[in-house]
């Protein structure tokens, strides 16, 4: 620890002994300046609105010159303790006042103040900015420094300590992505662009800027009905999700086949179906399926339909999924998983555009736009014989990558908040949103499930948390371990501490340890699941975070290798994929 920072601390302790709180007239006192406590998730809403209301370049100014007033209003109270210090111990008083107010943690790195000869420089480190944290979590990473009440306050303490006029400015912030804030003070003839920083200092009227906002609200209510409707559910402005939207637009105008790609749980029929809403075929039909939970034996009738009589059981003539599609788009989903005699087929439809049902000669004219999507490396899948090369190449015409949800920290919180919104109405329930611990936990987590396992969570947490309280860790965040459920613990950076409990530590050992494999894993999960469920395939499928055709089918798999008992897989998959 250097010597100034020892300082500060020692100093730290005597601002703290000031602190007063007075119980029965319901004060707090900082010396002689009345203080308030207020809720940071309540301060962090009225910045928000007021950012929503006037827009960000005004409410910038409004918020610098707030902070300005709090940092003149502190520094009256150094000048009790002027003789007593240093002119640079006692600047440092005000840095501790940010601190102890809980708006920011204050590191110095250089201080040289001279109040007699007007010098002043002044670097700071700002740890756990309360603003810029609350800023990033509402708007996003922003392009320019955003903690304006902070750098106002820092200007006006200086300004007012000094007795001239001192400008700092934020050089690093956590809002455009920075680690942490760093903040470089100078008197303000010393800033060659003083000038585009002071403006934002002096109060404008607002009155008389109606006009043109009410002129550029209408211009945006005109360009509103052109924008394209997404789902409710696709929610984002992380850079990935924006590229991936992006391009889903450029497509959407087009009628190239579409291959999403993007892990389990990622939103690709999500996508799919924006998509379709966006393209010329909105009118016509949307068919999706999962070709991983239909047997192999089903999929091509299922595809391209089948003629009475065309095998034992087929008693009726029945158009496959081509056919249904017929004007619209049809959406093959895990499409890495199509037998290859099906590809075969596949193939000639899409370069024919034309099908043949089992069982019949006729051919069957079909226009239908294809979007396929896997979690499956297809390249990988071709180069080991499992996929024709040329009906990947055909697929391939234009790829997207959903990336996953922990590439997209900054749309959990937002998509969270919606899936609450959702699951509050479906379960008839009124909650005031998440705990702070809650929501560092939600956006700490890897998601390996992605968004449907986002989804189930909040849907879990939903259910679990009291009516008109908010959603803890402990209702979001629970693991099995025999028939008992044990919370999920937060390390010391708060992230989820998922191997913490000896139950997982040895799980996890003998898996590396080679006593158990990744498979025989699967299989006591599965098993566990239909345990708690009853044997419901549905409510088991929930809780792992899956599809009930693709629970349906890994049992089926595990069973037909063995893995797990019989009674497990007796539900198989309906041929709609419901």
């Amino acid at each position: 620890m250097t010597k100034l920072q020892n300082k500060v601390r020692i100093q730290g302790d005597d601002l703290r002994a000031r602190i007063h709180f007075c119980a029965d007239t319901g004060q707090i006192w900082l010396h002689e300046h009345r203080m308030l406590l207020v809720h940071a998730e309540a301060q962090a809403s009225l910045r928000k609105e007021i950012i929503d209301t006037l827009g960000m370049p005004r409410a910038r100014g409004l918020l610098l010159r707030m902070g300005y007033a709090s940092g003149v209003r502190d520094a009256e109270l150094v000048r009790t303790r002027m003789p007593e210090l240093s002119d640079a111990d006692a600047f440092m008083t005000g840095p501790q006042l940010h601190s102890l107010e809980g708006i920011v943690g204050v590191s110095p790195i250089r201080v040289e103040v001279d109040r007699a000869a007007g010098e002043f420089y002044g670097e700071f480190r700002w740890i756990n900015s309360w603003e810029g944290q609350s800023h990033k979590r509402q708007f996003g990473t922003h392009s320019e420094p955003v903690c304006w009440t902070q750098i106002g306050y820092a200007c006006g303490y200086a300004s007012a300590f000094m007795g001239r006029s001192i400008l700092f400015k934020e050089v690093e912030c956590v809002g455009m992505g920075d680690e942490s804030c760093r903040i470089v003070g100078k008197p303000i003839e010393e800033w060659e662009d003083a000038d585009e920083h002071m403006r934002f200092f002096t109060p404008e009227s607002i009155a008389d800027q109606l006009i043109d906002l009410q002129t550029q609200v209408l211009q945006l209510r005109s360009t509103i009905g052109e924008k394209e409707k997404l789902p409710a559910d696709m929610i984002g402005k992380s850079p990935g999700f924006r590229t991936a939207l992006d391009l889903l637009k450029q497509a959407a105008g087009g009628q190239i086949t579409v291959l999403l790609l993007g892990e389990t749980g990622v939103g690709k029929e999500l996508f799919a179906r924006a998509l379709h809403e966006m393209s010329s075929r909105r009118d016509r039909p949307l068919v999706a399926i999962n070709c991983a939970a239909i047997p192999h034996d089903l999929v091509e009738s299922e595809l391209f339909g089948v003629e009475k009589g065309a095998y034992t059981g087929a008693l009726v003539s029945r158009p496959g999924r081509f056919e249904r599609a017929d004007g619209g788009t049809l959406f093959l989903d895990e499409i890495g998983d199509l037998p290859m005699t099906a590809q075969s087929k596949l193939l000639r439809v899409l370069q024919e555009g034309e099908v043949e049902r089992l069982g019949d000669d006729k051919i069957r004219k079909i226009n239908v736009r294809l979007v396929a999507a896997t979690n499956a490396g297809l390249q990988q899948l071709v180069k080991e014989g499992r996929f024709r090369a040329d009906l990947y190449y055909r697929l391939n015409a234009f790829q997207i990558n959903i990336p996953a949800l922990r590439e997209r920290k900054e749309d959990i919180s937002p998509m969270a908040k919606h899936f609450l919104e959702k699951y509050t109405a479906i379960n008839g329930k009124k909650l005031l949103g998440f705990t702070d611990k809650a929501k560092k936990a939600l956006v700490g987590y890897s998601w390996p499930g992605n968004i449907r396992e986002l989804q189930n969570t909040v849907e879990r947490g939903v259910i679990l948390a009291p009516n008109g309280g908010r959603i803890e860790v402990e209702h979001l965040f629970l693991a099995c371990a025999d028939d008992d459920t044990r919370e999920v613990g937060l390390d010391a950076d708060g992230k989820l501490d998922i191997g913490g409990s000896d139950t997982g530590r040895a799980l996890c050992d003998a898996v590396c340890n080679g006593a158990m494999t990744l498979d025989q894993v699967e299989a006591m999960l599965l098993e566990a699941a239909m345990d708690k469920a009853r044997g419901n395939l549905s409510s088991a499928a929930r809780m792992l975070g899956l599809t009930r055709p693709q629970l349906a089918y890994r049992l089926k798999r595990l069973h037909e290798d063995g893995g797990v008992r019989s009674d497990a897989t007796a539900a198989q998959p309906s041929s709609d994929g419901a």
